[in-house]
């Protein structure tokens, strides 16, 4: 079982090398058949430059995007490319580049998805999470977002929706991304990680969630997103997903 962690990167030159490190780390501690693909968004400072010069264990490629697109697209085009040679089995990981979640994490999503799971996601809400640094507006918008996605959609098992750092078992993810084609994403900000979420879900995936101690103490500079205009993408995306708008 092969692992591809896919970390969509723009401006990290100072998170990036302490979480390859600690993927580094848990690769060697617990023998994985993996690789990384840092996804460059087309970032200003020395990112691309600090993920190609890596030096460890673990295989790190780089998909470069330029200019800047958006964590969208960089998604988008990191899954697509993660993919490509993989087997049904293999697993693809999304993880954020700023060093907030814990790669060490990864061994126990693999196991749910050795156990049956299509995508297992890091949980904020789950019995024994934690979030540490982050700013209220941020916790606000995660609980409000996670409140109304239960309410409204209610998969089994799943309480945080937006959390981007999840795991897909392959024929899962390729079988979502054939249905639909060029609209397998079409949001254009944040949004996207909730938009994965019910696509995956519309193709029957069996769906667990682990929980996660959030650090974002440890995140160098200042978040990227603009929490009003995601609150306002995803309560689109819900409304699109409740007329049956999603389905090509």
């Amino acid at each position: 079982m092969h692992i591809t962690i896919v970390l969509p990167a723009y401006n990290e030159e100072e998170s990036l090398p302490p979480l390859l490190q600690r993927i580094n780390d848990a690769y060697n501690l617990f023998k994985w058949d993996a690789s990384v693909l840092v996804v460059n968004d087309g970032s200003k400072d020395n990112t691309l430059g600090v993920a190609r010069g890596f030096k460890g264990d673990i295989k790190v490629d780089v998909l470069d995007i330029q200019p800047n697109s958006g964590l969208a697209n960089a998604i988008n085009q990191g899954m697509r490319k993660a993919i490509e040679g993989l087997k049904d089995t293999d697993i693809v990981v999304t993880l954020d580049a700023d060093d907030s979640q814990n790669p060490f994490l990864i061994q126990r999503m693999m196991q749910q998805i050795a156990e049956g799971s299509d995508l297992v996601i890091a949980s904020r809400y789950q019995p024994g999470a934690r979030i540490k640094g982050l700013k209220a507006s941020r916790k606000l918008f995660s609980w409000a977002a996670g409140m109304l996605f239960r309410v409204f959609v209610g998969f089994e098992g799943i309480k945080d929706y937006t959390c981007g750092f999840r795991a897909y078992r392959v024929d899962m993810l390729r079988k979502t991304i054939k249905y639909y084609g060029d609209k397998f994403i079409t949001q254009k900000g944040f949004g996207c990680m909730v938009e994965v979420l019910l696509k995956v879900a519309s193709q029957s995936a069996t769906m667990n969630e682990v929980p996660m101690i959030l650090r974002y103490d440890l995140k160098q500079g200042e978040s990227k997103m603009n929490v009003s205009k995601t609150m306002k993408q995803t309560l689109k995306l819900l409304l699109d997903y409740k007329m049956g708008k999603i389905n090509p």
